[in-house]
């Protein structure tokens, strides 16, 4: 009924995903307000959206105004008329839900995994709205022909028995059916059936005198008997696959978060699980209201004991006897240095993983030798370093100075960023074209230097659309005094005389004469003497003008030295081989992976156990200054359970970013990070240690 209400007043309709920098660049070409403007953006390029370009499968997590943006579909239409879609790139269109006060996209749809009965043999992901009904779903499936007769029926619905014999095996050596997307449950799922206190108990009968009906806190016993449910058959020795179908529907039904088959968080399942177990089996029916004492000095042993006979006065059940441990907390003021100690229960661990100082980077080199090609390389900066450093690493691998390269953002044919020395890396995204170009030495003394940005460009043969820009742009440093037209044009011809050109019709004597002359122009630019300013006596033909623009490519003027030289599509054509200058070679560095590290359990433990100063947003109320203070806080195991949940963190957050952990260990279902049981045989904390590598 609430499903119904909410869509009787909403209005259904469709947006298109469109990459926000061609979207960018879109709107930099409207706001010129000139149709001969060469930033024109040309066709719609979505590439940045997709993990690939076979599956064309969206990456995950993106973010809105950051990765896309949303456009109406009569937007997408008109913008699609008027540029066109890149080759076989699929449109992205999602429902929209526009509510009175809200507008909900579904950005990432429903996966439904088709198959015919239990064969899982011929098995077809297809993706659809939470808005579809399952008419739409068949019709769907009948146009894929999936398990379709040959008269174009659908198959008998009996299953077809292949095995009558009854199959034997070793309990609780059973797989999960992944009902899609659903393996964060599964290993969740199959980590707690390997904790036995907790199997045994649910094996038994016992669990059924403790369910607790009437818990407000609880699920009505539901999710206890659900999971009891998979135990007794994961353990039953009769299946070798179990289908938690059930079981998630009751998850579901209680935590709307894990509703349909998105991908989510294995820990965020274990949290709610243990405490929807805990509160369904709660031996304590009636929690009586209990004040909590400040230590005042007292023996820890004796506080934590108190602090523990308090906890098991309103929770008691088999997940507090096997899970639950304390923590010992200890605030210092920084102004009175009144210390505040208390006990508190916990059910898991969360610690940090130590976090990585360096960082792995993949660059494209542009070497000054205009015969070679550009060279990608894999390349480890300091993560907190500048761009500086980027140039330092660089320079081991191609002995290349660091002070003769620029670091520079590429896209779209035209310089996004380009990137002064003392900048941060972190600005830098993995997903940026990073090219480093090698810059010509210049000693001071023969003039001042311009970095000059050079662009290429031909003319459209969309003529209302003037100039568009093609291949990818340079960057030289010149003396000021070689900035004039002749001068520029041979220093640009000897940049690009390693592109061969391209005619293949008979060249008269004319055409002859002119590319002995280009040649004649291109050895003269080689030649150590100065090129003059002057005007040659003879005016020979050029294969391209060059005009000044500023850092989109078009042709106002600019505060900074940009150019570009512009080809007529004839001379383009015969002259320059616009497959060859785009190809590339990957350095050996490239084929070298990542060098694991070995990270220590106990590492991490005492990153958890650290002293820390609060954060301003979560200060703590000091009772002696009667202020809330930035206090030191420090915790402490105190007392381990016997089972004890280690949840390893993969991601570090602040206030604005969110950053992932390239040494964090991400075993099948957890996203977030992975987790680890330990039985624990003393009051101690554990010591082991484990190998992590690089995680995509």
């Amino acid at each position: 009924m609430h499903l119904r209400f909410v869509l009787s007043v909403s209005v259904l309709c469709c947006r298109f995903l469109m990459g926000c920098r061609w979207f960018h660049q879109w709107k930099l070409f409207v706001e010129s307000g000139d149709q001969n403007s060469s930033c024109f953006p040309g066709e719609i390029d979505n590439t940045e959206l997709f993990e690939d370009t076979l599956s064309y499968r969206l990456k995950e997590r993106l973010v809105e105004n950051e990765d896309f943006v949303l456009v109406p579909v009569c937007v997408w239409n008109k913008l699609v008329s008027w540029y066109g879609v890149v080759e076989e790139q699929p449109a992205v269109e999602r429902k929209v839900v526009d509510l009175p006060s809200t507008l909900k996209v579904e950005v990432y749809p429903v996966e439904i995994f088709l198959c015919l009965h239990s064969n899982m043999e011929n098995v077809i992901a297809a993706q659809f709205s939470r808005t579809n009904n399952i008419w739409m779903v068949s019709t769907h499936t009948l146009e894929i022909k999936l398990g379709q007769n040959a008269d174009g029926t659908w198959p008998s619905s009996k299953p077809q028995v292949t095995n009558s014999v009854e199959y034997r095996g070793q309990p609780g050596v059973c797989g999960l059916t992944n009902l899609g997307n659903t393996c964060f449950m599964n290993s969740a799922l199959q980590c707690l059936s390997n904790v036995p206190p907790l199997t045994e108990y649910f094996l038994g009968t016992s669990y059924l005198k403790e369910l607790n009906f009437s818990n407000p806190l609880g699920m009505k016993g539901e999710i206890a008997e659900a999971f009891a449910d998979i135990i007794k058959q994961m353990w039953s020795g009769r299946v070798q696959c179990v289908v938690p179908r059930i079981f998630k529907m009751k998850v579901g039904h209680f935590a709307s978060q894990f509703l349909g088959y998105q991908q989510h968080d294995s820990q965020e399942l274990l949290s709610f699980l243990l405490d929807g177990l805990h509160e369904d089996l709660n031996r304590v029916k009636n929690k009586e209201y209990i004040e909590l004492r400040d230590a005042d000095g007292r023996p820890d042993q004796e506080v934590a004991e108190e602090a523990w006979r308090n906890h098991q006065r309103r929770n008691d059940s088999v997940i507090v006897d096997t899970f639950h441990g304390l923590f010992k907390s200890t605030l210092v003021c920084p102004e009175c240095h009144k210390v505040s100690v208390t006990f508190d229960p916990f059910c898991y661990l969360s610690v940090p993983l130590p976090v990585s100082t360096e960082r792995v980077m993949e660059v494209f080199f542009v070497s000054l030798d205009p015969y070679a090609k550009p060279v990608q390389h894999r390349i480890v900066v300091p993560k907190a370093g500048k761009v500086f450093d980027l140039c330092t690493a660089l320079s081991e691998a191609t002995n290349v100075p660091p002070t003769q390269m620029v670091v520079a953002d590429v896209f779209n044919h035209r310089f996004y960023k380009i990137y002064t020395a003392e900048e941060a890396l972190s600005i830098i995204l993995d997903r940026d074209d990073i090219f480093v170009y090698e810059l010509s030495a210049q000693e001071e003394e023969q003039g001042e230097v311009v970095l000059l940005a050079l662009y290429l460009r031909e003319r459209s043969s969309y003529k209302e659309y003037g100039m568009s820009l093609f291949g990818h742009p340079l960057l030289l440093n010149v003396l000021q005094s070689s900035c004039s037209q002749e001068a520029l044009y041979s220093l640009i011809l000897q940049r690009l005389q390693s592109v061969p050109h391209t005619c293949t019709e008979e060249k008269n004597e004319e055409e002859d004469q002119e590319e002995k002359e280009e040649a004649g122009a291109a050895a003269e630019a080689r030649s150590p003497s100065p090129v003059t300013n002057k005007h040659p006596a003879k005016r020979r033909k050029q294969l391209f003008t060059i005009q000044e623009v500023n850092s989109n490519g078009t042709t106002e003027r600019a505060a900074q030295p940009y150019v570009a030289i512009d080809w007529d599509p004839d001379m383009k054509k015969r002259f320059y081989n616009e497959n060859e200058a785009e190809m590339y070679v990957k350095h050996a560095n490239m084929d070298i992976p990542h060098q694991q590290t070995k990270v220590q359990l106990q590492e991490c433990i005492e990153l958890f156990t650290t002293v820390e100063t609060l954060e301003e947003e979560n200060p703590w109320y000091c009772p002696e200054c009667k202020k809330h203070q930035l206090a030191t806080k420090k915790l402490d195991l105190w007392s381990l359970p016997e089972v004890l949940i280690i949840h390893l963190k993969r991601f570090s957050y602040t206030k604005s970013t969110r950053e992932k952990h390239t040494n964090g260990v991400s075993p099948s279902g957890s996203s977030d990070g992975c987790f680890v049981c330990l039985r624990v045989h003393r009051r101690t904390p554990p010591t082991c240690s484990f190998t992590t590598a690089k995680t995509n």
